[in-house]
């Protein structure tokens, strides 16, 4: 019989190397892309998948809310209102935005603002739990794992996008090249078509391994417990350390760590949208805290007097006059002038797009309607077109549509609360429209046209 060689009670020399030593010697900690370079017992597929599904949810809520928040500027109305032009098919479920219920726009655009701040620790765990398969090798094994990978790059890359662009522009800090609407808008395209693509292939294998957990099957699961784990085992794949570290926290606690995470992030943020004594708790929120001033006029403000470089002295009684053109001609208006029309409340908040709003604030003026039949409209009043006396930042202009024009409740707005406005809030005049982004609800308003846009 022929003689086989033993050292040390090994396995022959001459025969490959058992599996267990296979695993030692490929997972040392050497690159990024080796497998025992990852050691921690919590990522698994359970705790991934778990992730997983709240940012289905989540993310799916975030890109409707967008989408119809982008309505409501009216963007297909003048080209002045679309921050995205040549968007082309992109546009397709644009609609005329409605001023029922008056709250619309702050509640979409506040849940669409506080829900993404809320899933940002959600994000950051998921996209730990995967890390080990974003240095995977080779980089492509066919063409369809290709296509995979391409696909992942386009969602990790477009969801941190879309999320660092989103909390600069919330924080006032916007940094990026280029307008944020455009960049946001298109990006929010790319990153949501990837993540589509993603969910339909791996929902059905999240809702599995959810299933297991359940029933005690999860590859992995004992190791997040305490016990050692020296293979991945069925089904854990590259996502379960084979040589993992000793855990300190189970995968639940884990969750419920970033789920903690998440609500501080929420109780610190909803308060911007929701407003009264609420508001002290959005220390998270460039809009929290109290009331940046007192009296009827001590509520928020975007854009003050001196950013938009109004003249005082063009706002004057004496110089200041409202030009109103139409159908039948044009009226230079007086704030005299207007004080003589009918004049009528409304009690509308200010919401915009950065996530915070005010409460209903108690406004007075004349009515948008009223103004258009001074030019010969009517009736049904036409769209506007309202020119501002702001030299810089955005929306020197605005159109609104003719059924804002048309609500009883629009206004061009004399005094805010029994008082006039401040010059903040723009004195002599502004717009107030239901539902409207605060953008659209113009301060220092010197010209109204009237007619087809």
């Amino acid at each position: 019989m022929r003689r086989q060689r033993f050292v040390m009670g090994c396995a022959p020399l001459h025969q490959p190397l058992p599996a267990y030593r296979r695993i030692m010697r490929d997972d040392r900690p050497r690159l990024p892309s080796s497998p025992g370079f990852w050691r921690s017992p919590l990522r698994g597929p359970w705790f991934t998948s778990m992730l997983g599904l709240v940012l289905l949810v989540g993310i799916t809520v975030l890109f409707v809310t967008g989408l119809v928040s982008y309505a409501a500027y009216n963007p297909g109305l003048d080209p002045v209102n679309d921050q995205t032009p040549g968007k082309g098919f992109l546009g397709f479920y644009l609609f005329a935005w409605p001023t029922n219920p008056h709250w619309l726009y702050r509640a979409t655009q506040g849940l669409h603002v506080t829900l993404g701040i809320t899933l940002i620790p959600v994000l950051l765990a998921k996209l730990w739990s995967v890390v080990p398969r974003l240095f995977a090798l080779p980089p492509a094994r066919s063409l369809a794992h290709a296509l995979e990978r391409i696909s992942l790059l386009l969602l990790v890359g477009g969801g941190l996008f879309e999320f660092t662009t989103g909390v600069l522009n919330v924080q006032l800090d916007y940094v990026f090249p280029g307008s944020f609407y455009p960049l946001h808008f298109y990006g929010a395209w790319v990153f949501f078509a990837a993540f589509v693509a993603h969910a339909v292939l791996k929902v059905p294998t999240a809702l599995r391994n959810a299933r297991r957990r359940r029933a005690g099957q999860e590859p992995g699961a004992h190791a997040a417990a305490g016990e050692p784990l020296t293979a991945a085992g069925p089904g854990g794949g590259d996502l379960v350390s084979p040589r993992p570290d000793p855990p300190t926290v189970s995968r639940r606690g884990a969750l419920w760590f970033v789920g903690g995470a998440s609500l501080l992030l929420f109780a610190t943020t909803v308060g911007q949208s929701i407003g009264g004594a609420l508001r002290r708790t959005a220390l998270l929120a460039p809009h929290g805290g109290a009331d940046p001033g007192s009296g009827p006029n001590g509520f928020q403000i975007n854009k003050t007097a001196a950013y938009a470089g109004i003249d005082a002295a063009e706002t004057g009684e004496e110089a200041w006059r409202l030009v109103v053109t139409g159908r039948t001609g044009t009226v230079r208006l007086g704030r005299a002038d207007l004080l003589r029309m009918p004049l009528h409340s409304s009690a509308l908040p200010i919401a915009c797009v950065e996530g915070w709003s005010t409460a209903d604030q108690w406004w007075r003026g004349v009515r948008l309607r009223d103004l258009a039949a001074l030019v010969g409209h009517d009736g049904d009043p036409p769209d506007v077109f309202v020119e501002s006396l702001q030299r810089h930042g955005a929306f020197r202009r605005a159109a609104l549509r003719a059924n804002q024009v048309a609500d009883p409740r629009s206004l061009l707005a004399l005094y805010v609360n029994g008082e006039e406005l401040s010059p903040d809030h723009g004195y002599p005049a502004r717009i107030i429209v239901p539902a409207a982004p605060g953008v659209l609800n113009t301060k220092w308003v010197a010209r109204l046209t009237f007619g087809d846009l």
